[in-house]
């Protein structure tokens, strides 16, 4: 069976394995058994993402994502959710800054189905996609965009923040959902250039994990995906290289009928895959990870003054990360109350450095959040594909709780005092309007939209 060139590699942690595979097409595929359960999971990561979009076409590959569920050239319409459900599996995909992924969860016996499923959609979608199908998503992505951030509390928080964290004419500035007007001005020919440019085998990772014979499985995978024929017209991405800090606050007070005030920030952070990325990543869980944190402890419990107060760390790997500051008031408490108390405890924080219970209890909480990742088998692929993707190794997701836990006291404090600083952030000041019954809702942060 040719297989163009394969490479194997074994690395892991608690036992976790990986095989490394290309076709002679250029496709990579990643294999991980695990036969504790009769189930398999497919991951497919397209290396395109709203990064890669031009001005006046945001929102290209989030709509492409959803193109890809309206049918391909031996599937019709609604054809792809009625094999893989009828077939006792699930499946979704995403759109990030970064990349475009699709996955199905299936009972092992059904395997090839969704292998084929993928494949006929890579090979085949430009035989299905017309006016009709373009149209039909359309609107469908249109409604997304009311439903999850025009006609929520704080739903526009997301995009308005990254507009200001990253410049205009950055390949952040804009969020994967796009403009209604961009929506509006998409072709039917942009969509087709779009798909041949970025949905080819050379530009994909496959990962399928779980209850399976690797040499059965490749036998599909060269089977179904073997003679799909990549494209090498790909442009590469524009830079998203940034300062380190960005040298001022940035700061849009939004009013809107919201339920509370809230005061959400962005901190400009190391790149995904750094060292210093996981020292941010220590910082930000012992100030705002959950209810043990600084900021819960100093603002909800102590002063009262929030009602939920958390940072998180959104990974990029190509721009700078965000540190994601989100705080709601409590009852008729004002915005500089709340701010002040947060400097305080970054400068605080920054001076002092954690305590040696606080870097445990971070390292360990992070630990946790990964081995929940890898403990199921659609999580463990879609780590297989997104080191390889964005760090050109997989072998790297089962090994990247180890060097969390390498990081030090000293290097969580030095990220500390470079960047939670106020002139390295972009601020929203959410104020209420007088409204006729807001439903209470958390803004938006994952970094794509899902179908």
């Amino acid at each position: 069976m040719p297989m163009g060139h394969t490479a194997e590699a074994e690395a892991g942690s608690g036992g976790l394995t990986a095989t490394e595979h290309r076709l002679a097409n250029g496709l990579r595929v990643v294999l991980s058994e695990d036969h504790l359960t009769p189930v398999a999971a497919v991951c497919l990561w397209y290396d395109v993402g709203s990064r890669h979009e031009v001005a006046g076409r945001t929102g290209l590959a989030h709509l492409f994502e959803h193109l890809m569920f309206q049918g391909s050239g031996q599937v019709k319409g609604n054809g792809h959710f009625e094999l893989v459900q009828g077939a006792g599996g699930s499946l979704n995909g995403t759109t990030s800054f970064e990349r475009t992924n699709y996955f199905e969860t299936m009972p092992a016996h059904q395997l090839e189905l969704a292998l084929w499923l993928e494949a006929d959609r890579m090979g085949s979608l430009l035989a299905a996609l017309d006016d009709e199908s373009m149209e039909n998503q359309r609107d469908v992505v249109k409604n997304e965009r009311r439903q999850r951030y025009d006609n929520v509390p704080y739903g526009t928080a997301f995009e308005r923040l990254t507009a200001l964290a990253y410049p205009d004419g950055h390949p952040y500035h804009h969020t994967p959902i796009g403009s209604m007007a961009d929506l509006d001005a998409a072709t039917l020919e942009d969509a087709r250039s779009f798909f041949r440019t970025y949905y080819a085998p050379n530009n994909a990772v496959l990962s399928i994990v779980g209850d399976i014979d690797s040499e059965q499985t490749l036998a599909w995978v060269e089977k179904y995906f073997g003679s799909i024929p990549g494209h090498d017209g790909k442009p590469a991405p524009r830079d998203g290289s940034l300062p380190d800090v960005i040298g001022e606050q940035l700061r849009e007070v939004v009013e809107e009928e919201v339920p509370a005030r809230a005061l959400v920030a962005a901190y400009r952070l190391p790149h995904d895959g750094t060292r210093a990325s996981d020292a941010a990543d220590v910082a930000l869980t012992i100030l705002g990870g959950g209810e043990s944190s600084r900021l819960h402890n100093r603002l909800v419990r102590r002063d009262r003054t929030a009602v939920a107060a958390g940072f998180g760390l959104l990974r990029l790997a190509g721009a700078p990360s965000l540190g994601w500051l989100d705080v709601k008031a409590s009852g008729g408490v004002e915005i500089p109350a709340i701010e002040t108390a947060v400097d305080e405890e970054l400068a605080r924080f920054a001076a002092e450095g954690p305590t040696p219970e606080e870097m445990e209890r971070a390292q360990a909480q992070l630990e946790r959040e990964w081995l929940d990742r890898l403990g199921t088998v659609a999580g463990r692929a879609d780590e297989l594909c997104r080191y390889a993707v964005l760090f050109g190794d997989p072998q790297l997701a089962l090994t990247a709780v180890h060097r969390v836990l390498d990081v030090s006291a000293e290097e969580v404090q030095e990220v500390a005092q470079a960047r939670l600083r106020p002139d390295n952030r972009a601020v929203l000041v959410y104020e209420p309007v007088a409204a006729d019954g807001a439903d209470d809702s958390d803004s938006d942060q994952e970094e794509g939209a899902d179908q």
